[in-house]
């Protein structure tokens, strides 16, 4: 029983001292911030597809500290800045950086 609980003990111990390392990626100063940044990416994803004028399968996002990067291709600059306008409402977004291409 003693040495169930100290090898639980251990293994919880080794997990939290690894895994919130590997984790953080990309100059997220934290776990949380690194879980932030994938619901604010998540978010604006999900928009997109709930939107009409604007086609989320061309769109990327990325999110790092709170700022968004678009980029992708746009059908004209409506789509594009449609994309840009539905980012900004994203709760917890900062900035957002359009580098959406128009198709010609």
């Amino acid at each position: 029983m003693i040495r169930a609980t100290v090898l639980a003990l251990a293994t919880a111990v080794g997990a939290l001292t690894i895994l919130p390392g590997c984790a953080v990626t990309r100059g997220q100063s934290s776990v949380g911030e690194y879980v932030d940044d994938a619901s604010i990416t998540t978010a604006v994803k999900a928009k997109f597809v709930e939107a009409r004028t604007v086609d989320a399968s061309s769109i990327s996002v990325e999110t790092l500290q709170g700022e968004v990067m678009l980029s992708g291709f746009a059908k004209n600059a409506t789509e594009k800045t449609n994309a840009e306008a539905i980012a900004r409402q994203v709760k917890g977004v900062k900035r957002v950086k359009n580098e959406i291409a128009i198709r010609n």
